[in-house]
């Protein structure tokens, strides 16, 4: 094994130990005093050690990885089927490993200060600190081992790990009722399409005679055999990074801490499905009924998120939104054929999303509330809150020069190459949809990042507040590092050598002609729409800075706030023919088949004291009983003897 690949493989192995160590850590009761502290300084020291290093092993990685590279051994042979452990590298798990690590080493240390008790918590919610830095850790090496694997099968072990730590962290808190139902829901939905992925999975390992990823990639699979697949991994995609119809979970998702808020929409689990596809992107690249599919879902899942962030008034949930949206763009610049696009904005999305929700979680801490209709006037008590959460905004709506411009733009140009002049794999129709959807994103999604901004910093406060402040310094410093590659790494598309990385297979050919960003006349569309959408949100509270802005959408605002009211879809169509089902199968059970079995014991038990009470019958009725039996049989025997 290489130095290349020896990296690769701890780097899951760091933060997986720092994990399995730190659950053994015991939780410790409120008032515990110094042994809780001790427990929590252990669960902090593992947690911050575990992300550090994974982050020091990815830069390693980074820099020392000049061409892919892969490794692996044989784990299990089943009658010619194969898996293996191993790794299989390049220069797009290089980028996406260092962006989690960074989130997840943000996360490690922006919760100490988070999960302290704050100025509005009547108890100290710090006493299950151990377990919750230990699931953390945990988290980040599911994702790590999905970045890694060089194999389905163990993709799919990080993938479902991640699936379990999330419902443990969103349901941390178990003050807030509605935590443990969001946990289940996320659970639950995210499973309905990890059936999906693990049949997919199946499909192509059976159809490879491995499930070595290279083995898949070089097999030619009949062409049934690969849609079905691609379009069954779909599903997995669909729920894991919160793709309609599969996204409902997400901004019930909110329910948990806000630092794992940022972990799972930075550039872990949501970025999961995105990245499952660019790994095995040359299958979905010759099936174009797969790209349609994940066009169409992909307009859908930006147009709806985008809609449903401008009517909500809970901070969380608008990023919730934002970040179902912002999916949308990486999975339709996949659908029209570009992985460096998609990956390029994974990237720049980790940066201001981890950016926004930290920042979010600041402001919470210091008014203890979450609805922005309780807001206002923060800018002047928290300045350096307000200007990072405007590096966040900027860089979600997409204005230049930060990150998400760049970025949005790239999948923007691609997708309108894909329209315009028939490019990539997809259908030229495709191309159009995601289009004509990425740009009516853009006007949505400046409209209510403005909103965010005004409602939240800006005019009057809404709550008397005695001193609202900007964070301590442990949470403050995350936030301010974040806010760097938020607003400067959308520049690193201009650099070829960037942008190399990112090219599933880099070619030789003219470095200018392979750049993520470009600088021409394209770019005037994009801008005029973030200025109508700004500025229709920034004027609409210019008239009324007491207002919100969402009153302009008229009827429409409480369909955007249900988000269409597809949950209750959900609900109807799903939950309760489910919940029938399970009552009617329940009252089968207990009735019909508990009702058999009890029956013929009720029966048998009372067959045996009816004959046990004629045993115990006084002699002259048991002679009665005798002579009639007799006289029974006496009576059969002249009725059979007769008629023979």
């Amino acid at each position: 094994m290489s130095t290349t690949t020896l990296l690769g493989a701890l780097l899951p192995a760091v933060p997986l130990v720092a994990g399995l160590l730190g659950l053994l850590l015991p939780p410790s009761p409120p008032g515990a005093g110094t042994g809780g502290d001790r427990s929590r300084r252990a669960a902090i020291a593992l947690g911050v050690a575990g992300a550090a290093g994974a982050l020091a092993l990815a830069v390693a990685l980074l820099v020392s990885l000049d061409r892919p590279a892969e490794a692996s051994t044989t784990w299990v042979d089943l009658g010619g089927l194969t898996v293996s452990l191993g790794v299989r590298l390049d220069g797009a798990a290089a980028l996406v490993a260092v962006a989690v690590a960074a989130v997840a080493l943000a996360v490690q240390v922006y919760s100490v200060g988070y999960l302290r008790r704050g100025p509005h918590d009547d108890v100290d919610t710090d006493h299950r600190y151990p377990p919750y830095a230990a699931q953390i850790s945990l988290f980040t090496a599911a994702m790590l081992l999905v970045v890694v694997a060089g194999d389905l099968i163990l993709l799919l072990v990080g993938w479902e790990v991640m699936g379990i730590c999330s419902y443990l962290l969103i349901a941390h808190d178990r003050r807030l009722p509605e935590a443990p139902a969001a946990a289940m829901k996320a659970f639950l939905v995210t499973r309905v399409g990890d059936v999906g992925f693990l049949l997919g999975i199946a499909l192509l390992g059976v159809s490879a005679g491995s499930f070595r990823i290279a083995d898949v990639l070089a097999q030619d699979h009949a062409t049934g055999t690969l849609t079905a697949a691609c379009l069954l991994l779909l599903a997995g995609v669909a729920g894991k990074s919160a793709q309609f119809p599969l996204h409902t979970w997400l901004p019930d998702a909110m329910a948990g801490p806000t630092p794992i808020s940022a972990l799972i929409h930075a550039a872990t689990m949501v970025a999961a499905g995105v990245y499952a596809v660019t790994r095995l992107y040359p299958l979905f690249e010759v099936t174009p009924t797969a790209l349609a599919v994940l066009g169409v879902m992909a307009s859908v899942t930006l147009l709806l998120g985008a809609f449903a962030a401008t009517a909500q008034d809970d901070l969380k949930r608008v990023l919730a939104w934002s970040t179902v949206s912002q999916i949308g763009y990486m999975t339709g610049a996949l659908a029209v054929g570009s992985t460096p696009a998609a990956l390029f904005h994974l990237l720049t999305h980790a940066a201001f999303k981890a950016l926004l929700f930290l920042a979010a979680g600041a402001v919470i801490h210091a008014v203890g509330t979450t609805l922005m209709s309780r807001m206002g006037g923060l800018r002047r008590g928290m300045p350096v809150t307000f200007w990072c959460t405007v590096v966040g905004l900027g860089a979600l709506a997409g204005v230049p020069p930060l990150s998400g411009f760049w970025s949005k733009d790239g999948v923007l140009t691609v997708a309108g190459d894909a329209a315009l002049h028939g490019a990539g794999p997809a259908p030229a129709w495709v191309g159009w949809l995601v289009w004509l959807a990425g740009l009516v994103g853009v006007a949505v999604t400046a409209w209510y990042a403005t909103r965010l901004l005004l409602r939240t910093f800006l005019g009057e406060a809404r709550m008397p507040l005695a001193h609202p402040h900007d964070p301590p310094a442990v949470m403050r410093w995350p936030v301010l590092l974040l806010a760097v590659p938020a607003a400067l790494l959308g520049l690193a598309g201009f650099d070829w050598a960037f942008a190399r990385q990112l090219l599933l297979a880099p070619t030789a050919g003219e470095p200018g002609e392979r750049l993520l960003v470009h600088v021409g006349p394209e770019l005037l569309l994009p801008l005029a729409l973030l200025a109508v959408g700004a500025g229709l949100a920034w004027l609409r509270w210019r008239r009324d800075p007491a207002a919100d802005p969402a009153t302009a959408l008229g009827p429409l605002r409480p369909v955007f706030a249900a988000a269409f009211r597809l949950d209750d879809v959900q609900r109807a169509l799903v939950v309760r023919p489910t919940k029938a089902l399970a009552r009617a199968t329940r009252t089968a059970d207990e009735v019909v088949v508990d009702g058999a079995v009890e029956g013929s014991g009720r029966a048998a038990f009372g067959l045996g004291g009816g004959l046990a009470a004629l045993h115990r019958a006084a002699l002259p009725r048991a002679a009665a009983g005798v002579l009639a039996g007799a006289l029974l049989i006496g009576l059969a025997a002249v009725l059979i003897g007769g008629s023979s």
